[in-house]
């Protein structure tokens, strides 16, 4: 049989006029955890996350990987950064697939429900032991990164800690809603989420007045979920400066969102290029 080589495994351009737009609704469909007994468990080298460098869901579990020194154990890839009718692709730009040789992120969901039909999202977490995918809920991921696979990896830093559960989902249930997802809403018009966001960047900035970081004095997930808005703040949705000048006004919220830039899981997973909109100019995160 002939080698394949890795162009093979390529997709083609993205191609609206051909396939037409993505237009599912982004809902989560695969809702899978690792666990010490259950059907996934957690092993080296069993599973791997397909990401975009583009997407702050997929930067969360990215970040929480290598704080967890998962960096040689759980394995991540991305996709390419844009899309058709046909979702999320595997080309040039960041590689083939190096797990399956799909071409296509759906072929995953394909694999493990006949005639798959719903959203196709990243973050992924794919499974090779069963060949299915285990979950494309960020959060869920997140933590069973943060917490199921402390025994496997050198020195990792607990991110969810167990006494701080409590307050860092509390405060997920207020910065979700306010910050991560209202974030795209204040950009497009004034209104309640428009305000909703600025009240919350207020109050985190006083909040960080007093604090390096957002719960127990310590880093942790919420830490995770709030940065990954802030650092494509200024060149995603306020790329324009309709919201606010940007985000120096606040001057702990900013020192607090550099500071956590010079770690390096949170640079080395962060490429500017991927999510920056044309024309945007780039705060000096340095």
């Amino acid at each position: 049989m002939p080698q394949l080589s890795a162009r093979t495994h390529l997709a083609g351009p993205t191609d609206i006029a051909t396939y037409g737009r993505y237009e599912i609704e982004p809902r989560v469909g695969f809702t899978g955890r690792i666990t010490a007994d259950g059907e996934f468990t957690a092993r080296p080298f069993r599973y791997h996350i397909y990401g975009g460098w583009f997407c702050p869901w997929s930067q969360r579990v990215a970040i929480t990987r290598e704080l967890a020194g998962l960096h040689d154990i759980v394995t991540m890839s991305y996709v390419d950064n844009t899309r058709d009718a046909r979702g999320w692709a595997f080309r040039e730009r960041y590689g083939p697939d190096p797990v399956n040789g799909f071409t296509l992120l759906r072929q995953a969901y394909d694999a493990t429900v006949d005639d798959y039909a719903g959203h196709i999202a990243v973050p992924t977490l794919w499974d090779r032991f069963t060949t299915r995918v285990v979950s494309n809920e960020a959060t869920g991921i997140g933590i069973d990164l943060a917490t199921r696979f402390r025994h496997l990896a050198g020195n990792p830093v607990d991110t969810y800690p167990e006494h701080l559960r409590g307050p860092i989902d509390e405060l997920d249930r207020w910065l979700r809603p306010a910050v991560n997802e209202g974030v795209g809403a204040a950009a497009r018009e004034p209104g309640h989420a428009r305000t909703a966001l600025l009240d919350a960047f207020e109050l985190l900035d006083a909040r960080l007045s007093r604090s390096d970081f957002l719960v127990g004095g310590v880093l942790t997930e919420a830490d995770i979920r709030l940065w990954v808005t802030l650092v494509r703040y200024d060149v995603g949705p306020n790329a324009l400066r309709t919201i606010n000048p940007g985000l120096h006004v606040y001057p702990h919220l900013w020192r607090y969102a550099r500071r956590l830039y010079a770690v390096p899981a949170f640079r080395d997973t962060t490429e500017f290029a991927a999510f920056t909109r044309p024309g945007a100019i780039r705060p000096d995160w340095h």
